[in-house]
């Protein structure tokens, strides 16, 4: 069956910790917290919450398909019960499985999130599986890549050798850790392949080098020079930032409903939101502004896509901006 939109990138069990107790500290200078807890106690926790079948490429691929697409995911997880649930929770979410490579001897994906007054720290551990870009993929309209193990690297070069085949995709790149620590030009090929680029200040200035540059301007047309055509730089509180030609799009971030709950997933649903609308053929400052609003929603739930909108939900909403 062929698909609107797929999404490649790795999968995983998310364990969410609710902390009690612990102390976080700001740098006002670099805009960098640090969260410590007692070391050598037992620290009380509030609650612990499982929740299977996300990362960047799966949030993305549920936040699609819940908008309408016709969604596969092409990923991998382990044979076992952790790979078996996130099999049943894909296929709640009418996401196409077929492409789900299952391994024997190596576990699945399991990230442990440290919670705390709705921010929160995530362990990240991405199992080492033998990665292998699927035979005779039918050609989407859409590819939205994102977080990959260190071990993948040569997978990439599969995936831009498949984009370069296929020139009329819309290719989304959401840079995850281990693609940031590979380099800019180890991945140029998918940089310069980019029809748009995902990414917060911070990793603007990791993927450029330039940890100190603050400007956003500056930010997008350094990361633009690598490639994509299309920039898009979220900054927390000040919102999400979009360089397209010359214009610098700016759009506030959407008013909390309430007290946010956690903000995992939040830049996840900003971005396949964005992308999902582009992907129906909408403006890009449209688009962008209901990807703030399903952002806005999920950060209001334990997990990243628990609050995800339907298409009808998320349209009621925007039209009422």
């Amino acid at each position: 069956m062929k698909s609107d939109f797929i999404a490649i990138g790795d999968t995983v069990v998310d364990e969410f910790i609710e902390l009690e107790e612990a102390n976080v500290h700001c740098d006002v200078n670099s805009e960098q917290c640090t969260i410590s807890m007692r070391w050598g106690d037992k620290i009380p926790f509030k609650s612990a919450t499982l929740v299977a079948g996300v990362g960047n490429s799966a949030n993305a691929a549920v936040a699609a398909s819940r908008l309408g697409l016709k969604v596969a995911l092409v990923t991998h997880t382990g044979k076992d019960s952790y790979g078996d649930e996130i099999i049943r929770t894909f296929k709640k979410e009418r996401l196409n499985t077929s492409y789900i490579a299952r391994q024997s001897g190596v576990p699945t994906n399991h990230h442990y999130v440290l919670s705390y007054q709705s921010e929160r720290t995530i362990l990240v551990k991405h199992e080492a599986y033998a990665y292998r870009f699927p035979k005779n993929l039918p050609e989407p309209k859409t590819i939205y890549l994102s977080s990959l193990a260190s071990t993948a690297e040569s997978y990439h070069d599969e995936i831009a050798s498949y984009l370069e085949i296929h020139p009329n995709i819309f290719f989304a790149f959401q840079p995850g850790t281990f693609q940031m620590k590979l380099g800019a030009e180890r991945l140029m090929r998918l940089y310069h392949r980019a029809n748009i680029l995902f990414v917060n200040k911070e990793e603007a200035g990791r993927i450029l080098k330039t940890p100190e540059l603050k400007d956003i301007r500056t930010l997008a047309e350094g990361l633009r020079s690598l490639g994509p055509k299309i920039v898009v730089i979220t900054d927390g509180r000040a919102g999400a930032y979009a360089l397209d030609k010359d214009e610098l799009i700016h759009l506030n971030m959407y008013p909390d409903l309430a007290p946010p709950i956690n903000r995992t997933g939040a830049g996840d649903a900003f971005a396949s939101t964005t992308v999902t609308y582009l992907t129906l053929g909408m403006s890009l400052k449209d688009a962008m502004f209901r990807g703030t609003i399903n952002s806005a929603h999920v950060v209001q739930k334990i997990g990243a896509q628990k609050g995800l909108l339907t298409k009808e939900a998320l349209e009621e909403l925007a039209t009422k901006k």
